[in-house]
């Protein structure tokens, strides 16, 4: 479960997959993340939450099925100074200058960097001046295990475990989402993203020793299943 809540980023973007990837990021990153596939969805989303001030950024993608990201940023603007950060294939001048004319904060083309994303909503947070750009109160545990996104760390029973940079992603990974069962590929996505060649097998290494750090028993797991011919989740087997 996640506790404490505060930090929320609106994606809106009718690419399935991109939407997935920055999902997987922001939940690294502490981040809670809602998603929609349209403007109208995203437009939801927004109405609904823009009152409890829980929406500190919005990512937008700028070709959405329905209208446009331009015209979603106008009216967020008619009632929101939340940062929003366009995201596009429009690479021209003109596109961009456009977009931050009518209230766009930064502005990322595809194909992008994960990391870079993340940096960027970072300092928007910052720029916005509100408290979404600490991590402090942000903390997600499961069973016995707490992890703290803002020192990127995990402890189990009180005693910080030795994990990897990937080891600790994977796993913040797995605890930021506990119902999701996670394939090679996407959890592969959520850890090196762009530099991810589509042939990489490292995930089940990585989950080998996971539950050799966690004294995870493969056969009778508390903390990782495996869920054959899909891929791995979060929790026992049921």
């Amino acid at each position: 479960m996640i506790l404490n809540t505060g930090r929320t980023v609106l994606v809106v973007d009718d690419e399935e997959k991109i939407r997935e990837l920055v999902k997987s990021y922001l939940e690294i990153n502490g981040y809670n993340a809602l998603c929609a596939g349209t403007g109208r969805q995203g437009m939801e989303l927004f109405e609904k939450n823009q009152t409890s001030s829980s929406i500190c950024l919005i990512l937008l993608d700028l070709m959405l099925p329905d209208f446009s990201g331009e015209e979603f940023c106008r009216q967020v603007r008619e009632v929101s100074t939340v940062p929003i950060i366009m995201i596009t294939a429009k690479v021209d001048e003109e596109s961009i200058i456009k977009g931050l004319r009518i209230g766009a904060d930064d502005y990322v083309t595809k194909p992008f960097s994960p990391r870079q994303l993340m940096a960027r909503v970072e300092a928007a947070c910052r720029r916005s001046g509100g408290k979404n750009n600490s991590g402090r109160d942000q903390f997600l545990a499961h069973d016995d295990l707490i992890a703290d996104t803002e020192n990127r760390s995990i402890s189990r029973r009180g005693e910080i475990l030795p994990l990897t940079r990937d080891e600790y992603n994977l796993l913040t990974l797995l605890m930021a989402r506990p119902a999701k069962i996670f394939t090679r590929e996407e959890i592969l996505l959520g850890l090196k993203g762009d530099d991810y060649d589509g042939f990489d097998r490292s995930v089940d290494t990585h989950i080998k020793n996971l539950r050799a750090k966690l004294g995870d028993d493969p056969k009778s797991p508390r903390y990782i299943s495996t869920v054959y011919g899909l891929g791995y989740r979060l929790g026992g087997e049921h």
